[in-house]
């Protein structure tokens, strides 16, 4: 069937799936209730499907710092776990890891989420946060880990890249 482009278009984008997809990095400053904003362009970035909520949980890295899922691709994140085997000693510690430290968080009309304390102390933020994108959640880190982290690698950034990307253009 043939389409005129205003037709094709919107056919297509009524077919695709709509997913959040972060980048970028801000500082920002965490006020004594553990309470830190969303950076606009972060949450210009969320589908409408999030509403605006967040699950909270501890990074999977040595490194220590806060994955932050917008609601809906933390139910795809979900989706992912119901598919593990609870019969199975390592799928079952990182369920059990993952989501004793998961919590679901609201913005509040400051665009802020306050992020529970004991994940503050496991990612050692105190006033200061680093949030970076990561394409589908936002990381939260303290900057001084996060400095440590990018200087401790064994490989360049461009080896890295090479690696990763196999030939690919960036």
């Amino acid at each position: 069937m043939l389409y005129r482009w205003g037709e094709r278009y919107r056919a297509i984008s009524l077919n695709a799936e709509v997913m959040s997809f972060f980048k970028g990095r801000e500082n920002y400053s965490v006020d004594d209730k553990g309470r830190v904003a969303i950076p606009a362009k972060m949450r210009k970035s969320m589908s409408p499907e999030a509403a605006d909520t967040f699950v909270v949980t501890r990074g999977p890295d040595e490194d220590p710092c806060i994955y932050v899922y917008p609601l809906d691709e933390w139910k795809k994140m979900e989706a992912q776990l119901a598919g593990l085997n609870q019969y199975n000693g390592r799928d079952l510690f990182f369920v059990r890891t993952l989501l004793y430290w998961a919590d679901e968080l609201a913005l509040d009309k400051q665009h802020r989420v306050m992020i529970p304390k004991a994940l503050l102390e496991f990612a050692k933020i105190d006033k200061n946060a680093l949030i970076i994108g990561a394409m589908d959640h936002i990381e939260i880190w303290n900057p001084e880990i996060f400095d440590s982290y990018l200087n401790k690698r064994d490989e360049s950034y461009a080896d890295v890249a090479e690696r990763v990307m196999g030939g690919r253009l960036l």
